[in-house]
């Protein structure tokens, strides 16, 4: 659902309330892509995980299922995923990593909660979100690349935290490499810590998980996504402790059309894509024979 802000807040270009989707035994917020607004910078698809509980037993299971055009970034504030795909990697999660995965001309996954964390209560809380990659990179060779909380560069001062996860912000870089200018991190604010907002990125938003935050004296709660207008100067101030993800990046290289998992300039594509995952021409994921059919209707 997308609203209009409030009057005078010029900041803002678009407010949208993400709308609840359901993942089977988990329930998932769905900001992007929303009816109003398709993109922001590269991120055409940004899911809230949780926060949720499992029981004992129980997990997140999403089975193998394609993806074409397109990165995923998966990051994790509690829990683990254990994931897998058709190039052979198998890699764990945990809060503070990041797995991106490049699906260029065609890759399959799964994400699941893994057997040992099953043998015990578990909790989930985290965003996936897709990078629509440049035209000239769609048809590229997949790969997975996974960076570990360690690896990826921190600020914190006067009331701030910040963990960059893509791209560069306040000095930092991080080793996180995209295919297009990308912005990504994961701040933390005290009660009354204020932080501009650089205007340089072309195209910029705030999701906001706890906590609130004012912009030119308007007050702005959790669990919307505030897309900022281009160049503008913006500082936010926290309302009590807030912790939000800065998101965004260069404006894309064309409309980009999606359906299902797969994301791409020309129809055509999406087409064939389809074709492929029916007729069993993805490469199965190794170490997991299950699979997700192509949706009906298509």
């Amino acid at each position: 659902m997308t609203q209009q802000p409030p009057l005078g807040a010029h900041a803002i270009e678009t407010i949208i309330i993400p709308r609840s989707t359901d993942l089977g035994n988990f329930e998932v917020m769905r900001a992007l892509p929303s009816r109003e607004r398709q993109m922001v910078g590269p991120f055409i698809f940004w899911d809230q995980m949780g926060p949720g509980e499992f029981k004992t037993a129980q997990g997140l299971d999403v089975r193998p299922h394609p993806h074409i055009g397109l990165a995923t970034v998966t990051y994790l504030f509690k829990g683990s995923l254990d994931h897998r795909d058709s190039l052979g990697f198998h890699q764990r999660i945990t809060p503070g990593d990041v797995n991106l995965m490049t699906a260029g001309s065609g890759i399959a996954h799964s994400e699941r909660t893994g057997q040992d964390v099953r043998e015990h209560p578990s909790s989930l809380f985290g965003i996936q979100s897709w990078l629509a990659l440049p035209q000239k990179w769609e048809e590229s060779d997949a790969s997975f690349v996974h960076h570990g909380t360690a690896d990826l560069p921190t600020l914190a001062d006067e009331g701030k935290s910040i963990k960059l996860i893509a791209g560069a912000l306040y000095g930092m870089t991080s080793p996180v490499v995209t295919h297009s200018t990308t912005l990504y991190a994961d701040i933390h604010l005290k009660d009354g810590s204020s932080l501009p907002i650089p205007k340089e990125c072309e195209e910029r938003a705030l999701y906001l998980l706890s906590g609130s935050i004012e912009i030119g004296g308007v007050s702005y709660p959790a669990g919307q996504l505030l897309v900022l207008r281009p160049g503008d100067e913006i500082t936010i101030k926290a309302v009590g402790d807030t912790r939000l993800m800065l998101l965004g990046g260069e404006t894309a290289d064309g409309p980009r059309h999606i359906w299902w998992n797969f994301v791409s300039s020309r129809t055509d594509r999406i087409e064939q894509a389809k074709e492929d995952w029916l007729q069993g021409r993805f490469k199965p994921v190794v170490g997991d024979s299950e699979f997700i059919p192509l949706p009906s209707g298509s």
